[in-house]
């Protein structure tokens, strides 16, 4: 039985997610349901689950315990001996914030949606918080005003986190991934000129802007031109663009190309200097891109205020995973102060129908998706992306590092709260260009690629 399946259903069953998102369609039913309860029916549904589980610990016995005093009246039933509606109230408090004033950084793409969509729409102050949102011009600037506490926490890219944790581009500081802002959401695009060149192997020679070297951009860009036959630093050139600047330096020539977020690549097809040659879920359908970061240290001295936070990004991105809200946070992150860029250019992004610059118009609409669990397993490849290009040097405890930066533990109970369901395990296998990865053999995976500096 999902956490927020109607425990007085004969219809429910007990069975906990042995993997992936759902156990069921049941349990995927009791995922949309939660969404339409207000907090205090969720919080109840939490209590009386966790006590009809205690209580019945399988599903026969629970389903005579209901046709033998009704379903309508088992509950009252509970009451008599277990104080549902206090202990619902005690499980809904949370430790007043010990700061409500807040500045979150943030890069003007759409992977930062449920950070941005947060102000205009009022999550942060659902949850007890004024939060400042900051447009910030590049992923440098960002860490580093975060690491100075210019900002208490920012959207960062996923791998950041465990760049900064290993004092890799900077001094070793212990940060964290709290949750991941969305995945999939990037496009690789080329000069109009280079149409000719829908052959990846085509692309020698040409000059490639990533946002940052810490990023899944890189990962996937070089190991999209590695499985190519390309070594990606002596067949082409990558260069560190901010993705605010990409457009400019595409319609400039600087570029041949980049691997950036939609909003960026669609903007390229909106100016007519672009076209999309192919989305990133094609290599790796569900990748993370970008993440909700902070320091150890303001999660250890602000634990309220970090835990509000995070309910307030969790909820946000809760709502921006559904399709009918789409069009709405288009129109709400579009003006200068957040993203900058015509409503239909992020609805196109968002909602998924898109002209690529070829002509064509595609429909995806899960070309970008929000979710914020962050898998270990996630962590454990950027990790050995890290290894196999040289980023990190010596040996490396992939489940350690994982562990210890992307926070799955606390997202899950966030997610409970918020009435969503979260995987059981923090771990799990997915395939990159058909090649299969096993979170349990880091040190193998990166041995079997033929292109590497490792």
């Amino acid at each position: 039985m999902s956490m927020f399946s109607n425990p007085f259903s004969l219809k429910s069953t007990l069975r906990r997610c042995l993997c992936g998102r759902h156990a069921s369609a049941e349990e995927h039913a009791a995922a949309e349901r939660a969404a339409t309860l207000s907090d205090e029916a969720r919080y109840k549904e939490v209590v009386a689950s966790g006590l009809m589980r205690a209580l019945f610990p399988n599903d026969l016995k629970r389903r005579a315990f209901l046709k033998a005093v009704g379903t309508s009246t088992a509950a009252a039933a509970l009451a008599t001996f277990f104080p549902l509606d206090a202990a619902t109230e005690a499980f809904a408090q949370t430790g007043k914030p010990e700061k409500t004033d807040l500045k979150v950084g943030f890069i003007p793409i759409t992977c930062a949606t449920p950070i941005i969509m947060a102000h205009p729409m009022g999550f942060y102050t659902k949850h007890g918080l004024n939060v400042e949102v900051v447009k910030t011009a590049g992923w440098a600037v960002v860490r580093d005003k975060t690491i100075n506490k210019e900002y208490d926490a920012a959207h960062m890219l996923a791998p950041m986190p465990l760049a900064i944790s290993q004092g890799l581009g900077s001094n070793p500081i212990p940060f964290v991934a709290a949750a991941i802002e969305n995945i999939n959401g990037q496009s690789f695009t080329l000069g109009i000129k280079h149409k000719d060149k829908m052959d990846v192997k085509s692309w020698k020679g040409l000059k490639f802007a990533i946002p940052y070297d810490f990023s899944m951009h890189n990962y996937l860009l070089r190991y999209l031109l590695a499985e190519n036959g390309l070594d990606p630093d002596t067949d082409v050139q990558l260069r560190v663009v901010p993705p605010p600047e990409m457009v400019a330096n595409l319609r400039a020539e600087n570029i041949d190309g980049f691997l950036a977020p939609d909003n960026v690549a669609q903007r390229a097809v909106f100016d007519g200097v672009g076209f999309i040659h192919s989305l990133s879920k094609t290599m790796w359908d569900g990748h993370p891109c970008c993440s909700f970061a902070a320091s150890r240290e303001f999660i250890s001295t602000m634990p309220n205020t970090y835990a509000a936070l995070l309910r307030a990004i969790v909820d946000a991105t809760g709502y921006a995973s559904k399709a009918e809200n789409r069009k709405a946070i288009a129109e709400a992150i579009a003006p200068a102060a957040y993203l900058n860029a015509p409503p239909i250019v992020l609805e196109q992004v968002l909602v998924g129908k898109y002209a690529d610059g070829l002509g064509n118009i595609k429909d995806d609409p899960k070309r970008v998706d929000f979710d914020p669990f962050p898998w270990d397993s996630f962590a454990v490849w950027m990790l050995t992306q890290m290894k196999r290009w040289g980023q990190i040097k010596g040996e490396v405890d992939y489940t350690k590092v994982a562990n210890e930066v992307f926070l799955a533990t606390d997202a899950a109970k966030v997610m409970k709260e918020m009435g969503l369901t979260p995987p059981a395990t923090t771990m799990k296998s997915f395939s990159v260009m058909g090649k299969v990865f096993d979170p349990a053999k880091p040190a193998e995976y990166v041995s079997s690629f033929a292109i590497k500096r490792s």
